[in-house]
């Protein structure tokens, strides 16, 4: 599992509404000496046995500073309208920024979010991704967390 950040035309990424056609995607690659299309990603897991995933529009940023062919590669897929990346880090954000203003689109994640046109932060907080542990995020599970410890410490009273 993972969070999604999305190169989209639509007002929210999952809307049906018509978004940039692959055909766009393709020739914003084409014009983009750093991507590469690939229409696959492949990764090795720890025990050996290799992961492929095959995707028509699915390209790969070379020139991320990550990258290391075979493990550790910035993937964005074309689906539904979008360009989607899979927990993307600042640097990946940024390119998709810089992708996003050639296409006429902006950058949104799952939940929503926009991230700026001229930095790789969303609605612009220093966090670049939300994650559990955003301070928004922790009230809900300091909650969670709290009706846990008191259930448990009920049900010990109560068995003795």
């Amino acid at each position: 599992m993972g969070y999604d950040v999305h190169i989209t035309r639509k007002e929210n990424w999952f809307d049906d509404e018509t978004g940039i056609s692959l055909t766009e995607w393709k020739e914003y690659i084409d014009s983009d000496e750093e991507l590469r299309l690939d229409n696959f990603a492949e990764a090795k897991t720890e025990q050996g046995a290799v992961i492929r995933v095959e995707s028509e529009g699915l390209a790969v940023w070379t020139a991320y500073t990550g990258h290391d062919e075979g493990k550790n590669m910035a993937w964005l897929d074309y689906r539904q309208g979008n360009i989607t990346v899979k927990n993307p880090d600042d640097e990946i954000l940024s390119k998709m920024i810089s992708i996003s203003k050639s296409l006429n689109a902006k950058v949104q994640g799952d939940e929503g979010e926009t991230y700026p046109l001229n930095e790789a932060s969303p609605n612009g907080n220093n966090n670049s991704i939300p994650n559990p542990t955003h301070s928004s995020y922790l009230p809900i599970y300091g909650g969670i967390a709290l009706i846990i410890i008191a259930t448990a410490a009920w049900l010990i009273l109560k068995n003795g």
